[in-house]
Order: C-alpha cells, then sequence, then structure tokens
C-alpha cells in the first residue's frame, strides 16, 4: 500500500467511529486495545553481578573489622559501618562496606555472598554490584595481581624505566619513572605510583603489575593520554591489545 493511501484511511477512520467489520484488516493490530507486549521477562529488582557468590582461594583470607561510629549531620545512614580486610600473598588491602549491604562468608566452601536491604531502591540495587565487583577485584589483587599491558606503535616510539627524572619529583623513596619518547622534542618522565611495578620486556612494551586495579588501570590511562591513538595511520599508546578502526585517507 503506498503512503498517501495508508494516511487517507487513517482520516477516514479518525472521522468517524470504529464499527465491527468496517476495520481493515492489516489496521486490526494497531487498533488493539489488549495488546501485551513484554521486552523482558527478567524481574527489575535483581543484580546478576551483586547476586553471584565470590570465590575465595585457599590463600587469601577475609578479617570483619567494625568501624567506629561518630555522629554526622545528614551522612548517618550512608556512613560505613563494616570493613572488610583481604590479605593475601601479594599483600593486603581493605574495603569499606555500605550500612544497606551484608556479606555472609562461609569458611567451609571458601564462598562469600552479599545480600541488600531493599533490591528496590535504584541506589542500592547499584551499590549492590559495585561493592561486589570491588571486592572481586581485592581477591584478584592479593592473590594473583592485576597487568595492563602497552603498546607502542610509532615510528621511533620507545619507553624505558629510569631510578631518576629531570622534569618531575621523587614522591617517596625508591620511586622509579616511566620515560617515554613518542614524537615529542623530549622524553616524557612519569612517575611510577606506589604499590605499582612497571617493566619493559621490549622497547616498546611497557608492563605494569600491581595489587590494586584503580591504581594500575590509572597509572595506564595517564601514559595513554600522551599518545593517544589516531585512526588514519593507526599510531599511538593501545592498552591491553586495544585496536582503533582505521580511517580513508582525506584525498583532496
Amino acid at each position: 500500500m503506498s503512503r498517501s493511501l495508508a494516511q487517507s484511511c487513517f482520516r477516514q477512520l479518525s472521522r468517524s467511529p470504529l464499527k465491527q467489520g468496517s476495520l481493515p484488516v492489516f489496521l486490526a493490530p494497531a487498533f488493539s486495545s489488549q495488546r501485551t507486549q513484554c521486552f523482558s521477562t527478567t524481574s527489575p529488582t535483581q543484580s546478576r553481578v551483586g547476586g553471584a557468590a565470590l570465590s575465595i582461594p585457599p590463600e587469601v583470607s577475609l578479617k570483619f573489622i567494625d568501624l567506629p561510629q561518630t555522629q554526622v549531620r545528614g551522612m548517618a545512614k550512608e556512613k560505613p559501618k563494616v570493613a572488610i580486610e583481604v590479605k593475601g600473598p601479594l599483600g593486603e588491602m581493605t574495603l569499606d562496606i555500605p550500612p544497606f549491604l551484608e556479606v555472609a562468608h562461609d569458611e567451609a566452601s571458601r564462598k562469600a555472598s552479599l545480600t541488600v536491604q531493599d533490591p528496590e531502591i535504584a541506589h542500592q540495587r547499584a551499590m549492590w554490584g559495585t561493592t561486589r565487583a570491588h571486592l572481586q577485584n581485592y581477591i584478584l589483587g592479593v592473590s594473583e595481581g592485576h597487568i595492563c599491558i602497552l603498546s607502542l606503535v610509532g615510528v621511533g616510539y620507545r619507553a624505558s624505566i629510569e631510578t631518576t627524572a629531570t622534569t618531575v619529583e621523587s614522591e617517596y623513596p625508591g620511586q622509579e619513572f616511566v620515560s617515554l619518547k613518542v614524537g615529542y622534542s623530549h622524553p616524557i618522565e612519569l612517575g611510577v605510583p606506589k604499590g605499582v611495578k612497571a617493566s619493559t620486556p621490549q622497547p616498546t612494551r611497557i608492563l605494569l603489575e600491581g595489587v590494586n586495579k584503580n591504581v594500575v588501570t590509572k597509572f595506564a590511562a595517564e601514559i595513554k593520554e600522551w599518545r593517544r591513538p589516531e585512526p588514519y595511520k593507526g599510531k599511538g599508546i593501545f592498552i591491553n591489545g586495544e585496536t582503533i578502526k582505521l580511517k580513508a585517507k582525506k584525498i583532496r
């Protein structure tokens, strides 16, 4: 049916009341009053991440610590009351648990699960999965560690680890510095954060290792900002096998 014919049919139907048998067959679904279309069959109050149980390796231990409570006006309900100390062979980290979340630790089965007070509240449901993800990262960090591999793609791009720097000052004793040669007239020097180990297995590869995933990935992003990948020649600094779609060259 053409567009003009469909519009004329709609005008006629809108001007006159609908009678049984007067509606064309192809327009019946649009005017049906019993249309029910379900876009999702899952409950809106469930969290696929927060409800999943955590597996704790044998070399990792969890310790619950009661935090001191002080009266803070307007923030008493959101202040954490319990913290979890995660200890493993690579180190230890502490995670504050929101007051509306509870962590059940089964030492026999080496499992931990999180429950929320009211899953219908959007803020609590969001923090349910977020806290579970943070705890999972802490467990992996103290047991295996987190790594980021940066690849330098470009003519003359090089990286090295230095014990001293001329453009930045040391923040703590024994700090190392990442020296980048990525097309600038001078080398770029970046201080390695505390708790992160940097190495260069190849002149065009940087390996970052650490217990805290947030610190490792943040430092990797700071290095990448000095030469972000460009889409025409594919040059730049890539993180963990990152790829970029090349664009066609502009021809005048």
